[in-house]
């Protein structure tokens, strides 16, 4: 992990030596359930600021505070649960979060839901080839919280790094079932089918952003501005048309 973490630190060094002239760029990291969020996010924001580039750096929230705490060249970072977050706070390498999301967790299968699950309780079966996040990821935290307070006894098949590896694999057919946040199988579209998870038995993960200690005097105004438009009217309008909740 340390490895990986080293060659991703080096990476982004290199992407923000790329920036042009004539392009200011701010770089996001940001927890992988956030991709499609943000990518919309990132467009417009660029278009209310011409001139401003937003490049984005997705993994799970526990690498992205790895790569933090490395000295990655980051101006903002956005979380999957408030553990991660906090982790960063301590090691000092961000400034005063605040929360802009919640999300909830959902069961994925494929369109055609081969294992006929239809609902958590469907989980704890034998035969079920069932693949979620690893448990120092948001993501298997959360399922985790989730087996814990349903009393459920589930096998996964495979331990994933985050929430889109758990998706691909549903994706291709490679697993009857994976918990995934509600969002990820909104942004799958027709790839997956979801199953809800009601609310009495649900988990729900708050989404802390905070511009970064590292953040030079250049971007930390622009750092800045991101945060405040995702907080804002705009930012949580997109926010909630992929599915998230307000903090």
């Amino acid at each position: 992990m340390k490895r990986a973490v080293s060659v991703l630190v080096a990476a982004l060094f290199g992407l923000t030596a790329c920036s042009s002239d004539n392009t200011t760029t701010i770089t996001v990291s940001a927890a992988a359930s956030l991709t499609d969020s943000f990518i919309a996010l990132g467009a417009a924001f660029e278009q209310d600021n011409p001139g401003i580039a937003v490049r984005f750096n997705f993994a799970s929230s526990s690498t992205l505070a790895e790569q933090l705490a490395a000295g990655a060249p980051v101006d903002v970072f956005a979380a999957a649960s408030s553990e991660a977050m906090d982790r960063a706070v301590q090691a000092g390498t961000v400034e005063q979060p605040e929360l802009f999301a919640t999300n909830t967790l959902a069961i994925a299968v494929p369109p055609n839901n081969p294992a006929r699950i239809n609902r958590l309780d469907d989980l704890a079966h034998p035969d079920i080839t069932i693949v979620v996040c690893d448990v120092p990821v948001p993501c298997g935290a959360a399922t985790q919280r989730l087996f814990d307070a349903n009393a459920l006894s589930v096998v996964p098949a495979s331990l994933e790094r985050d929430v889109r590896a758990v998706l691909t694999k549903v994706i291709q057919d490679e697993a009857d079932a994976g918990i995934v946040y509600r969002t990820d199988i909104t942004a799958a579209g027709d790839r997956v089918h979801g199953i809800d998870i009601s609310s009495e038995s649900n988990v729900i993960n708050s989404y802390p952003i905070a511009v970064t200690a590292t953040a030079d005097d250049n971007s930390r105004d622009l750092a800045t501005q991101f945060v405040d438009f995702v907080l804002g009217d705009d930012g949580q309008s997109i926010l909630r048309s992929w599915g998230f909740g307000t903090p």
